[in-house]
């Protein structure tokens, strides 16, 4: 048995009135060997006459630990007091301090000033906390009392060694997925992936064994993998699991999920045969469950159907960070206990796919055709007709209906998904209400154009072009930060280059029409004053540029329709 011993002094003055301090010391022990450690505190009786309000006083955090061999590496981790009221349920506001240096520390000075009805003794109780996940709470430390005050005595209590969890295997082989759908119900991301052949295979299998279930997860080694079993397809209120990697060790932790926030991690009792394994960038981790734990707090029944989440994202020192991607969640429940399937899931539900879907179609294809129409091809098809008006109008008018048609119903969607407005968004939302606004004011806007000569009509041109220029940068914009949001997170390097790719290719094609345009009203002026060449001249001129517009057109459409299909398609493989 080896031992350590560091001593910590406080020294009090008057903080505020209350009638019980709690001093909370952090520290931290470490085993170099990884062998099991204890701690405890002594308990010193400061004697009345020794100790004063205003004063120091000092108390021993002792560590020990049991094993052949090993060196105790002592430090002090954190220190903060509280001041706790007494027979009540609330805590004083401010009534808990610590330091803010991230340093070792081997001693620590805490002030406290005592109340003016301070109560004849005060306790201190200390916490010790090796790591995120490793602490002792309310070790008791010395008792003070107050000067006249009669003796406190009371009965000596003890502190036992901490419980030692069982012991981990280490895995010898990469899990596999032939028995998925056989033996064992499985979810995989991407689905039907292989854990054996592919570092980026996120793996989870379920298998029963007479009245208890082993787990089987793995994937990349980023920091943690996890799962949880829910009611429904949000977070919160769930049952989780969670594979942490911790330098060069795996901890196995149950846990369960109290809102969008961060797990809590509950007691180890409930899991057995717990291994896990690293190797050529993959976390392996497996464990044994019963499938019914009565009397166990947030530990569900895995007999009953639920729906299923599957996560991974970084860790440090053992604390999880929020997972970059949304979770794959299973799209029905499934009772992981009955037959074996072989089944997948979606990182991102189907309403925030379709208004991602509808949002790409109305502002990459039918707005981005309908601009060029109006634009470029007057000229093309001003002599044909359809239903009355020009082709090239009704062209245009009917893709941009289409547009605001698409961009409405779009709108609405992750409304009904959030149930209100997302505060975890960013500027998202805030842009795609402008693009909503600007999308329903242009078709207004077009109903009160005035007739082709009136004086207000080159003031509704510039009007109705400035607007839809800016929601089409806008919705663009949109677009851009809407790949990055969890709810609809496309894979990086793809989303990233085929928007540019897109950017491009229509600034482009505007550009090569401008330039044909300029060109060709150039040519038709440089003609002979003969009247019949000049007309012969320009007929054959405009016949050409025709041709050439239309080629373009086709061109153009064929690679936009390209750009949309890679999005769809990252889309549909969420």
């Amino acid at each position: 048995m080896m031992m350590k011993k560091f001593k910590v002094d406080f020294e009090l003055e008057e903080l505020s009135s209350v009638p019980f301090v709690i001093g909370v010391l952090f520290c931290k022990m470490r085993l170099l060997d990884g062998g099991s450690f204890t701690a405890e505190s002594s308990r010193e009786v400061v004697q009345a006459n020794c100790v004063h309000w205003r004063k120091k006083f000092s108390f021993m955090c002792k560590m020990s630990a049991s094993a052949a061999t090993g060196i105790l590496d002592p430090c002090i981790y954190r220190v903060s007091v509280r001041k706790e009221l007494k027979g009540g349920n609330a805590y004083a506001k401010g009534s808990a301090v610590s330091h803010t240096s991230k340093s070792k520390k081997t001693e620590i000075k805490v002030y406290w000033n005592a109340p003016s009805n301070a109560p004849n003794h005060t306790q201190f109780l200390a916490t010790v906390v090796a790591k995120y996940k490793i602490y002792w709470v309310k070790i008791p430390g010395p008792i003070i009392s107050q000067p006249n005050a009669f003796p406190f005595t009371t009965p000596k209590a003890t502190i036992g060694p901490l419980p030692t969890l069982g012991p981990v295997s280490h895995l010898t082989k990469p899990f596999s997925a032939s028995d998925c759908g056989n033996k064992k119900f499985c979810i995989r991301s991407p689905l039907n992936c292989d854990p054996e052949k592919e570092a980026a295979c996120v793996f989870l299998s379920f298998t029963r064994d007479d009245q208890s279930v082993m787990v089987e997860m793995s994937g990349p080694n980023k920091g943690y993998l996890s799962f949880a079993l829910s009611h429904d397809q949000w977070m919160g209120d769930d049952d989780a699991y969670l594979c942490i990697r911790e330098d060069q060790t795996v901890y196995i932790q149950p846990s369960h999920l109290m809102g969008r926030s961060h797990p809590v991690m509950d007691s180890r009792d409930s899991l057995e045969d717990m291994a896990w394994r690293l190797a050529d960038g993959v976390m392996q981790c497996s464990f044994r469950r019963n499938i019914t734990v009565p009397g166990v707090k947030n530990r569900f029944d895995l007999n009953t159907s639920y729906y299923i989440f599957l996560a991974d994202g970084a860790a440090d020192d053992g604390r999880i960070y929020k997972h970059s991607q949304q979770p794959l969640i299973t799209y029905e429940k499934y009772d992981v206990t009955d037959s074996p399937k072989n089944i997948g899931g979606s990182h991102s539900v189907r309403l925030l796919k379709v208004h991602g879907a509808l949002m790409f179609v109305a502002w990459m294809t039918t707005v981005s055709i309908g601009v060029l129409v109006a634009r470029f091809f007057k000229p093309v098809w001003s002599r044909a007709f359809f239903l009355g008006a020009a082709a090239w109008f009704q062209v245009h008018r009917m893709l941009m209906f289409t547009t605001t048609a698409l961009t409405c119903i779009a709108f609405v969607m992750p409304f009904i998904y959030r149930g209100g407005w997302s505060r975890h968004a960013g500027y998202h939302p805030y842009l795609g209400c402008i693009v909503m606004t600007l999308a329903v004011l242009q078709p207004l806007l077009a109903v009160f154009r005035p007739p082709l000569h009136d004086p207000r009509r080159q003031m509704f041109n510039w009007t109705h072009w400035s607007m839809g220029t800016a929601a089409r940068i806008i919705a663009v914009a949109a677009m851009f930060l809407g790949m990055d949001l969890p709810g609809l997170n496309l894979p990086d390097s793809q989303k990233t280059y085929a928007m540019i790719g897109f950017v491009a290719w229509h600034v482009g094609t505007e550009i090569v029409l401008e330039v044909h345009a300029y060109r060709l009203s150039r040519k038709v002026e440089m003609l002979d004053d003969d009247r019949i060449q000049i007309l012969q001249s320009f007929t054959a001129a405009e016949a050409e540029g025709h041709a050439f517009k239309k080629a373009v057109l086709a061109i153009y459409i064929c690679g936009n329709v390209t750009f949309l299909i890679v999005f769809l398609s990252a889309i549909n493989h969420l």
